[in-house]
């Protein structure tokens, strides 16, 4: 069988928001419809049979159950294009990329879409389970009598609802709450994450600012920018900041904190000779990737250095170094937690160079809508890659909710 590289043809998002903000009235379909429907127009495939999308949501309402499908079918993708739901957490868009990838690798489509979306603001409320067995009785019940007998055991306290919340089940501690604990752990310095919160901010506003975003980016409901960027934040405003996790003690505030955020990214991927045959650009081809997961539950180790374990045996495995690396992604769902990445890689021999890392800002700037992190960043990579010119290599580390991480080498052609 002749290689087949499956490679990063270009991408789209919407522009971050924080939660509750622009896009509070727009569902998940909505935002991952525009995303893709912009890709489409990027790229002219209107009425064009795409070989499969794959994207997800962390955050999804039972009508979401085919999220995906029914966003294709909302699109200018010709209806017979299938879909997959797929969710990994934080690590979502990321694995939508590599399942689409690894189809084209194996001869089992030509084109595929990855990515995903996330609406903080338009999360699904729970109800209490004495009210949830009610409602599910009742709705089995045929006389009136028996659905008016199915509420005879719900009791006041049932009928408050259950807040939404990103909390990890086998701990009850939220993200970052958890993300605390690691970084007293690994004594990770306010000093530190902030000036890692500001550098993520001052990149990313230098890459807006270059137009380096006009070509991945589309506006949607007349936001044309991330809004969460603050590029006039200072070292001075960010000291400023209180604490929100950790205690008064504390050294994780807002600032350097992702905050909660809704958006939709998507990636193009086809076959290297298809893409070629179209004019396509050929960005960046995926080289290979490793999912990790970590023992948090017994608290000997973190819930979000997962990656520390995954990176050094993507690395070993494609002979490669840090050293061989061009450009790092390392998502920064807080400050401290890629700071504490690093430290726990630099344990493992593994030194990477500041340099290179997050050149052009991440999620404390950008904004984290879950499950479209990852097509955010493969876009973001691909492009800066392409850039560097043939040969350039860069590496993507997700960390996720479960104590997971996904990781990636992607390589410009």
């Amino acid at each position: 069988m002749l290689e087949r590289n499956a490679v990063i043809v270009g991408g789209n998002r919407t522009p971050f928001v924080k939660a509750g903000t622009a896009y509070a009235q727009a569902s998940n379909q909505d935002m991952l419809t525009a995303a893709i429907d912009g890709l489409v127009a990027r790229f002219g495939l209107a009425g064009t049979k795409v070989d499969e999308v794959v994207a997800g949501a962390v955050l999804k309402h039972t009508r979401d159950f085919n999220l995906t499908r029914e966003s294709v079918l909302g699109s200018a993708l010709d209806p017979h294009t299938p879909a997959i739901d797929l969710q990994q957490a934080c690590g979502t868009g990321l694995e939508a990329v590599i399942y689409a990838a690894n189809k084209i690798r194996l001869g089992q489509a030509t084109t595929a879409i990855a990515g995903g979306v996330d609406s903080a603001s338009d999360a699904p409320i729970v109800v209490k389970e004495g009210l949830r067995r009610a409602l599910l009785k009742a709705s089995y019940a045929r006389k009136p009598v028996d659905r008016i007998k199915a509420f005879a055991k719900v009791r006041p306290a049932d009928l408050a609802p259950v807040p939404p919340a990103v909390v990890e089940p086998r701990t009850g501690l939220s993200m970052g709450e958890s993300q605390a604990q690691t970084t007293q752990k690994w004594g990770i310095s306010r000093e530190d994450q902030d000036a890692l919160t500001l550098a993520s901010h001052q990149n990313l506003a230098k890459a807006w600012d270059s137009g380096f975003f006009d070509d991945l980016v589309t506006p949607f409901l007349k936001v044309a920018k991330d809004k969460i960027l603050r590029p006039e934040t200072t070292a001075a405003a960010l000291a400023k900041l209180k604490p929100v996790f950790g205690g008064p003690e504390g050294t994780m505030t807002a600032g350097n904190s992702t905050a909660l955020t809704d958006g939709a990214a998507v990636v193009l991927l086809a076959e290297e000779s298809h893409a070629r045959a179209q004019n396509w650009p050929v960005l960046a081809k995926v080289v290979d990737a490793q999912v990790a997961a970590s023992d948090y539950v017994t608290g000997n180790e973190d819930l979000l250095l997962a990656g520390a374990r995954a990176i050094p045996e993507l690395l070993e495995r494609n002979g490669l170094t840090a050293d061989d690396i061009d450009l790092f992604e390392i998502h920064e769902a807080f400050a401290s937690t890629v700071l504490a990445t690093l430290a726990a890689l630099e344990q493992s021999g593994i030194t990477i160079d500041r340099a290179k890392l997050n050149v052009n800002g991440s999620s404390l700037a950008a904004g984290h809508p879950f499950a479209a992190t990852g097509g955010r960043i493969v876009a973001t990579l691909a492009k800066m890659l392409a850039e560097k010119g043939p040969g350039s290599k860069g590496l993507i580390s997700i960390c996720a909710a479960g104590g997971m991480a996904v990781t990636a080498i992607l390589e410009a052609v």
